[in-house]
């Protein structure tokens, strides 16, 4: 995982611990509970989910909550070569064929709230972007949504192909795959919009259009 200033290695306790003691310092300060996003996570890094359970403990015991972001191409199964070969993990390290379903629930079995980054696609046109809004979510929701609270991330911040990965489309695309579902999930579920220092007002406004008539009690913002 990379921050501003270098690697956080995750596989390493003495990491864990000090990210574990900044947790405690936030909490003390008042906070509402605690928010990962390391990137990249694979679908085996047991370090993770090793720190997850450790937060856990924490957020619980203090009545808080954790949340966790994960970036959707590391949930692709056929991306995982590509994805790792681009931003390869320090050190030695080997790959069990682990399906990233398995990870998504194990992740979900831990946290309060998943959010997953579905935007930054860059496909050529809406229709394909819409369409990947709506197949992530269906999927992601029959995969964990009667187990944490979901967010679907959707896009403001300009991504590369601007002029089909637009809020509206995504929007439009979270709305087919719920629509797609077979019945609601049992947890609460909605979007984050991102980011929203780069929202502009008449996005806020296609926002509210366009989501907040929930066809859903689950669904919300």
């Amino acid at each position: 995982m990379v921050d501003g200033e270098g690697v956080i290695d995750l596989d390493d306790p003495a990491v864990r611990e000090r990210v574990l003691e900044t947790d405690e310092e936030f909490l003390d300060l008042g906070f509402d509970g605690i928010h990962y996003d390391f990137e990249p996570i694979y679908p085996d890094d047991e370090a993770f989910l090793t720190l997850m359970d450790r937060t856990r403990e924490l957020t619980r015991s203090r009545g808080r909550l954790l949340s966790v972001a994960l970036e959707q191409p590391t949930l692709v199964d056929a991306a995982q070569p590509v994805y790792r070969a681009l931003i390869p993990r320090t050190g030695p390290v080997h790959y069990p064929a682990r399906p990233t379903a398995a990870f998504l629930r194990r992740v979900a079995d831990r946290a309060d709230q998943v959010a997953i980054m579905t935007y930054d696609v860059a496909l050529p046109t809406q229709a394909l972007t819409g369409w990947h809004f709506a197949r992530h979510t269906r999927a992601t929701l029959e995969l964990i949504g009667d187990r944490t609270t979901v967010i679907m991330g959707v896009p403001t911040y300009r991504p590369l192909a601007e002029w089909a990965e637009t809020l509206p489309v995504a929007l439009r695309g979270v709305r087919r795959g719920i629509d797609d579902l077979e019945r609601p999930p049992e947890r609460p579920y909605g979007v984050g919009v991102y980011a929203g220092w780069t929202t502009r007002p008449g996005e806020w406004a296609r926002y509210r259009d366009i989501w907040l008539p929930a066809p859903a009690s689950g669904a919300g913002a």
